[in-house]
């Protein structure tokens, strides 16, 4: 039925395509690259997924970063191969910083409640303002985030790391253990349900300096921009001293934050701070056409 048939000189036969499956293909070929469009362009986010999403993302995430196993010979080694790299760079303070400010009391159990606590509160606070006021950029910065996540359990997976407190013959810290303050899931009663040796790369680096590069790039009152460049510096201070992180671990965590960028600049065509702040109108793409007669 779909076919029409041309006689030749020489009497034969053969199908011509008809007129309305070449339209057909031309529709296909037409509809791909809308669909594409559609899939790219931001749309409002619905509550109640993005809450599960997070739940689950942050789920998995966590079973996938304790279930890499604990390697702790090879996490030794490369602490020790780390800290000789620091030492021959010159930036090797953080034994320094960490005996300095575990001298004053009242500062370090200070920072051990923020390295236990604002790490998800921020995180989960900037979230949520992204979801109020900035619904257009909302799915492409939640991309960048997200993705910064997935390449970190890559890191902890090729490249275990343990963090200075728990170096051979260290003369770290533990600031934790020492004061007895709770949150950190890699001390006392709680470090068995956390795998110790994933320092590499930081997240609470990567997770801070994308807070902090979308508060500044987004906010409009500069007391606040101000605040959000001073919280990933704060954080970088703080995981230091409480012998959690070397420096080059936030190194690591801020070249998981680059292919976050990265990743959502090639998915939407656009860095997640120049999308538009509103969901643009969609297109009515989805408008049936009329039937073509034959």
């Amino acid at each position: 039925m779909g076919e029409t048939t041309v006689t030749t000189l020489e009497g034969r036969q053969r199908p011509t395509s008809s007129p309305i499956a070449g339209e057909r293909n031309d529709r296909n070929g037409q509809d791909q690259p809308r669909r594409l469009h559609r899939l790219r362009t931001p749309r409002r986010p619905r509550l109640w997924f993005e809450i599960l999403l997070i739940a689950v993302s942050y789920w998995t995430y966590s079973l996938i970063r304790n279930a890499v196993p604990e390697q702790k010979s090879q996490a030794l080694r490369n602490a020790d191969w780390l800290w000789e790299l620091e030492q021959h760079l010159g930036i090797a303070v953080e034994r320094s910083v960490n005996h300095a400010v575990d001298s004053v009391t009242w500062l370090i159990v200070g920072m051990n409640y923020y390295y236990a606590t604002l790490h998800f509160v921020v995180t989960l606070g900037v979230l949520v303002w992204l979801f109020r006021a900035h619904p257009g950029r909302y799915a492409a910065t939640r991309l960048v985030l997200f993705a910064t996540t997935a390449v970190a359990l890559v890191g902890y997976y090729l490249y275990p790391l343990a963090p200075p407190r728990l170096m051979n013959g260290s003369t770290f810290i533990d600031t934790v253990l020492v004061h007895h303050t709770w949150g950190s899931m890699a001390s006392g009663d709680l470090k068995n349900m956390s795998n110790q040796y994933a320092a590499m790369p930081s997240m609470h680096i990567g997770w801070s300096l994308w807070c902090g590069l979308t508060i500044f790039a987004l906010a409009s009152v500069p007391w606040v921009k101000v605040l959000g460049l001073l919280y990933p510096v704060t954080t970088l201070v703080v995981i230091v001293a409480t012998a959690n992180h070397f420096w080059l671990d936030a190194v690591g965590g801020m070249l998981c934050l680059a292919f976050g960028f990265a990743t959502a600049r090639l998915w939407y065509g656009a860095t997640p701070y120049a999308l538009p702040r509103e969901v643009a109108a969609r297109e009515d793409s989805e408008t049936p056409r009329p039937p073509v007669k034959a």
